[in-house]
């Protein structure tokens, strides 16, 4: 898919930023056709905010599943839809509400979509507001208009696309408080949105380590075929087992250093990776181990904290966003 990148003072200034990088450094997004009238999204590297969608279609209606992190990514994201020949999305679900799935919602609504989401995810994309712009300043996101859900459910919530069910369930409080999974039963595809990465290091700081494993659980009594994880390629259901691998990894990790009276950081410092070394964005594993210890602890989420120590895992330097 062809695109354009324009250059502005502040995308100048971020190439003096070390560890930041933007759109010409990653391959472009692109298309998977997974069933009849269903495809997903897939924005490589798959790193820090470069997410994936999907879309539902039977040719007269469309239903996507989530946005992109900037105008520009969103406007991709709109031309792929147009281009596989189906009609503009009418309905677009959030699955949880953080920036790189939820900041292109206005373009959508733009064009009269209703977005849909879980409660909480409405509540919190209120609340952080333009919340990419304060991790990653330099980025060039376009004119975002923040645009929260304005259909919500608490527990469940059934959509039909024609002949297709689409059923949309909260896990509980898993990657973050208003998570949203995305289940095709007929077609046995699920969009698990960020309680699943592929190839990436799981996050897990605006959640719940707990509440992450219980998902888990929940994702495999679905018996899916195609997973499509909110980061990385397209997969099949054996990644749950990876991501339940390393979040019981930083579950023991955060017990001994608790236990140990010392802090995330040092664990995080002190820890071998070992295969879980292989996952991009290594440095999330502090982030993890800060929400673990305020779990354990009772504790709100040093959220200032946690961004300080990734960057110090991520050698002192930012961490690089691609949108």
């Amino acid at each position: 898919m062809a695109s354009s990148t324009r250059t502005s003072p502040t995308a100048e200034a971020a190439s003096d930023v070390p560890g930041a990088s933007g759109p010409s450094a990653v391959p472009e997004p692109y298309t998977v056709p997974l069933a009849p009238g269903v495809n997903a999204y897939v924005q490589p590297d798959g790193g820090w905010c470069l997410n994936n969608a999907g879309f539902v279609t039977d040719g007269d209606r469309t239903l996507l599943i989530d946005t992109a992190p900037t105008v520009r990514r969103a406007e991709l994201l709109r031309d792929a839809v147009a281009a596989s020949g189906a009609p503009a999305p009418s309905l677009v679900v959030n699955t949880h509400h953080h920036g790189d799935h939820t900041y292109g919602n206005g373009v959508f609504a733009a064009d009269g979509a209703t977005i849909i989401g879980h409660a909480g995810c409405r509540e919190q994309t209120l609340a952080v507001g333009h919340q990419l712009h304060a991790i990653w300043p330099w980025v060039e996101y376009g004119d975002v208009h923040i645009t929260p859900a304005t259909l919500t459910y608490t527990d469940s919530l059934t959509l039909h696309i024609g002949d297709t069910e689409v059923r949309l369930f909260h896990p509980g409080p898993a990657h973050t408080v208003g998570d949203t999974v995305v289940w095709l039963p007929e077609q046995r595809i699920v969009f698990t949105g960020d309680l699943i990465f592929n190839g990436g290091t799981p996050f897990i700081p605006f959640g719940s380590l707990d509440g992450s494993l219980r998902a888990l659980e929940l994702l495999r009594e679905l018996d899916a075929e195609v997973v499509v994880p909110g980061h990385g390629q397209v997969t099949d259901p054996g990644v749950f087992d990876t991501v339940e691998r390393y979040l019981r990894f930083v579950e023991g990790l955060a017990a001994a250093g608790r236990a140990a009276g010392r802090s995330p950081l040092e664990v995080a410092r002190e820890a071998d990776l070992g295969g879980f070394a292989e996952l991009k964005e290594s440095e999330r594993l502090v982030g993890n181990l800060h929400r673990a210890y305020a779990d354990a602890e009772g504790v709100p989420l040093d959220l200032p904290a946690v961004l300080r120590d990734m960057a110090e895992m991520n050698g002192g330097r930012p961490l690089a966003c691609h949108a």
